[in-house]
């Protein structure tokens, strides 16, 4: 119902409730007169109580037409209100294509897979003057060139661009929660690589010496990268899909790959 027809009922309401009030008033009217030619004396209270009662009548007629102008001057807002529902509702929907259903939070602690190792109790316990003076030398050193990983998540138009045979049975979601993954992997190796040798175990400092290797080189300097050894999900693993996912990323321009010794190493690019 639009704000006329809302308009058009509500006179016809109260013109209803203003003609059958006038009807009562001149049969009252006409029946008093007869009462008081009839019955003189009795009559004057029988015309107080009417005339009460319709005066009450009155007063809830327009206590109704009151309130029944206030919804109509309500009716703009919340049309207003539901329109910008409706294109919030729209705005949400085409940011969740994008979004991926898993987003894991990013480790902020040097706390890698228990294949790498614990940082010896010692370390925590009792730090020396040594350790304190040669943290903040090597952690801004990193974080300066890097920063944190990027999140190029793809699009569905992208992997729908796609050949049916390389996109296969994959989904946007699957492949945007392998690039968190990624993101995740390339983090934990910055970290790696930024620690100061008093904070690692033994295996920790082998593996980030290996780390730091690589870091160096001319074609990987300054970038994010993880090695295929990584691999180890939740979403992203070195399987058959894994493989595909990868394949995937590496048409769209969101990595690259390379060799250094025994390792595949994978680089994180910003698409072009």
């Amino acid at each position: 119902m639009d704000l006329k027809q809302a308009g058009s009922s509500l006179d016809s309401l109260i013109s209803s409730f203003n003609t059958r009030i006038a009807e009562l008033q001149e049969l009252v009217i006409a029946r008093n007169s007869e009462l008081t030619r009839m019955y003189p004396a009795s009559s004057v209270t029988d015309l107080s109580a009417i005339d009460a009662a319709l005066k009450g009548m009155e007063l809830q007629v327009k206590a109704i037409k009151d309130r029944l102008h206030e919804e109509t001057k309500a009716i703009p807002k919340a049309k207003k209100l539901i329109a910008k529902s409706l294109r919030q509702q729209k705005k949400l929907q085409s940011m969740s294509v994008y979004a991926p259903s898993y987003l894991p939070e990013r480790t902020a602690t040097l706390n890698l897979d228990s294949d790498r190792g614990l940082v010896p109790e010692a370390c925590k316990q009792q730090p020396n003057q040594s350790t304190m003076v040669e943290e903040p030398a090597a952690i801004p050193k990193e974080k300066k060139s890097r920063g944190s990983p990027p999140l190029w998540y793809i699009t569905a138009g992208e992997l729908d661009s796609l050949s049916s045979y390389m996109r296969g049975r994959l989904t946007l979601e699957k492949v945007n929660a392998a690039i968190n993954d990624m993101a995740t992997y390339a983090e934990a190796n910055a970290q790696l690589i930024a620690a100061p040798k008093k904070k690692l175990a033994e295996n920790q400092w082998e593996r980030a010496l290996e780390l730091k290797d690589i870091a160096t080189t001319e074609s990987i300097k300054g970038k994010h990268f993880f090695l295929e050894t990584d691999m180890k999900g939740p979403s992203l693993k070195l399987d058959n899909t894994g493989k595909a996912i990868l394949t995937v990323l590496r048409h769209l321009g969101r990595i690259s790959e390379t060799r250094m010794g025994h390792h595949r190493v994978i680089i994180l690019l910003k698409p072009q």
